[in-house]
């Protein structure tokens, strides 16, 4: 016998009430499917002006955009959402931590390019990043998921590769994040080691120490990941605070206190150190510290299901921390940049920190050490932020059945609201990693150099993607919220063109002639995560992986 159509959408709703009634619980599929029944009927409503409007959420803290997003994607809120549009741009300001990075990253680009070569690496990169960002921040509003590009590549992607491209980005991906989540904590480690180095110059600081320092660090990230993560939204807040105040700081020590060196030196100084055929040659795999001072804007993407209005904060997030994390990054470079008298003696420090050489120009010693502490508590700080969006990552592909043991990794507990397993995976795989430090120093830096090797590579081809998704097929691409409209191709094209190149030069060693000590494994190791990722594929990936698009509304019958 056949039912109307009321009776249907009556019936639908009315078997989902006694899930979804009290809100102490997590919805059921049961429930799920009743909001599905609703999404199909109409009951949600389309205008993404009334969505900004309705303020109202559920258990989880969604509201409507975030609920009817979900049900596109066909995936179940297991996260509570605890950011909202302000804690999430501290969340990935302090992530990417660029004016940070700027001072304790910057050796490459000093030894292959000099003060003036760093300088216009910046600003090339920090255009070329910017078409990226905007791209990423666009699909992250179309599909606003912790899965982030290997779903963007399933969703938009030709229905004949999607799975398998998807797949081998998920591996890509995540192994990227949990290369830079090992680079963070030993950052930290190294960091302590530097200030042990200013009190007692006879320290050798051993890499063995260093490596023991990373099991503390993980600790404390997996304490605020699990047991603190409802509070994490609101640390993040007033450590922006910290984050601020800390640039102003520095910046008075640079203008006010340190020695300064003639505007011709900072602008127009091109060095050679790598020892490279040309200047030229070196100042293109120089720009690989000014990509690090940059990356990781898309941390905000990870994070999507626990942020309120997903769709729109997420890519606002993303957009405006890139701008203002840069323009600081920008201004701290060129405050550092004058304030380094000797940028040999600089590269040469004993602490292996640029920086500390400039504080120490300016400061006695108890003033160098407090300027690195503070900067140890934001690098702290920014490997909380790192964990968990690490972690979700993690989760999101887990969940789609990506990794061996993915109904492990991708568990959530139904008390915390968070994916616990893989937060803890997260840090063991961190210690794991940094074990091969008492080993191997080479090794280890070669593992945290696919870090950014691989985030381009996802950039390149979840960019493509979409790409060639808006030029065959653009009716299919879901309407975002946080638009690049008729600039969308070119912004595709540029931002492609950029993920590429830098992709390229990531490669390439720091100086020559090469050695064991300075080659730049990065290439091996992708190859090796490419190659392992390949094996898993085949051997059972293809078998239990089928990509997310098979699910969501609209797209099933492609794929």
């Amino acid at each position: 016998m056949s039912t109307s159509l009321e009776d249907t959408k009556t019936s639908a709703i009315r078997y989902g009430e006694r899930e979804i009634g009290d809100s102490d619980h997590r919805p059921t599929k049961t429930a799920a499917a009743a909001r599905h029944a609703q999404f199909e009927l109409g009951e949600y409503n389309d205008s993404p002006r009334d969505e900004e409007m309705d303020e109202s959420t559920d258990a989880y803290g969604s509201v409507p955009a975030d609920k009817r997003d979900m049900m596109r994607m066909g995936k179940e809120q297991e996260l509570r959402r605890v950011f909202r549009q302000v804690s999430l741009l501290s969340f990935t300001a302090i992530l990417m931590a660029t004016w940070e990075f700027v001072l304790m990253a910057c050796t490459q680009g000093l030894v292959d390019g000099g003060r003036g070569g760093l300088f216009w690496s910046y600003i090339w990169v920090m255009i070329g990043y910017g078409f990226i960002i905007a791209s990423l921040a666009e699909m992250s509003s179309m599909a606003p998921t912790c899965g982030g590009q290997y779903h963007w590549v399933s969703e938009f992607a030709p229905p004949s590769c999607q799975k398998f491209l998807s797949y081998i980005t998920g591996w890509v991906s995540t192994l990227s994040w949990q290369a830079g989540n090992a680079s963070g904590g030993f950052l930290c480690g190294t960091l302590i080691q530097s200030l042990i180095v200013i009190k007692n110059p006879d320290y050798a600081a051993p890499g063995w120490q260093g490596t023991l320092l990373v099991f503390p660090v993980m600790l404390v990230c997996v304490v605020f990941n699990i047991w603190l993560n409802h509070w994490l939204p609101s640390m993040q807040n007033a450590v922006m605070v910290l984050h601020i105040a800390g640039f102003l700081a520095i910046m008075i020590v640079f203008w006010v206190l340190s020695p300064h060196v003639p505007a011709k030196e900072v602008f127009l100084d091109l060095q050679n150190d790598g020892g490279w055929q040309t200047t030229g040659l070196a100042l293109m795999i120089g720009q690989v510290s000014a990509v690090g001072f940059l990356g990781a804007s898309d941390a905000a993407a990870h994070m999507s299901e626990e942020v309120k209005d997903a769709g729109l904060s997420v890519p606002r997030a993303m957009w405006w921390t890139y701008i203002v994390n840069g323009l600081l990054g920008l201004i701290m470079l060129v405050s550092f940049l004058f304030a380094m008298p000797s940028v040999d003696d600089a590269i040469n420090d004993p602490t292996g920190y640029p920086m500390m050489y400039a504080f120490q120009q300016a400061m006695p010693m108890t003033g160098t050490i407090v300027l690195a502490v503070l900067m140890m508590v934001l690098l702290m700080a920014g490997n909380i932020s790192y964990q968990a969006s690490t972690a979700r990552q993690t989760y999101a592909f887990a969940r789609d059945r990506g990794f061996p043991g993915s109904r492990w990794l991708g568990y959530v507990s139904p008390k915390l609201m968070i994916p616990v397993n893989s937060v803890i995976f997260s840090a063991v795989f961190t210690i794991i990693l940094s074990l091969i430090n008492i080993g191997s120093s080479a090794a280890f830096n070669a593992i945290i150099s696919l870090g950014a090797v691989a985030q381009m590579g996802t950039y390149a081809i979840s960019i493509t993607c979409v790409l060639y998704r808006r030029l065959t097929a653009p009716h299919l691409l879901p309407k975002p919220r946080w638009s690049l409209g008729r600039w969308g191709v070119l912004v595709n094209i540029l931002g492609l063109l950029f993920a590429w190149e830098a992709f390229f030069w990531c490669f390439w060693p720091n100086a020559q002639p090469v050695t064991v000590d300075n080659f730049n494994w990065a290439p091996v190791m992708f190859v090796a995560v490419v190659v392992g990722a390949l094996i898993t594929y085949f051997v059972q990936g293809r078998r239990v992986y089928n990509g997310p698009v098979v699910i969501v509304q609209g797209r099933q019958e492609e794929s």
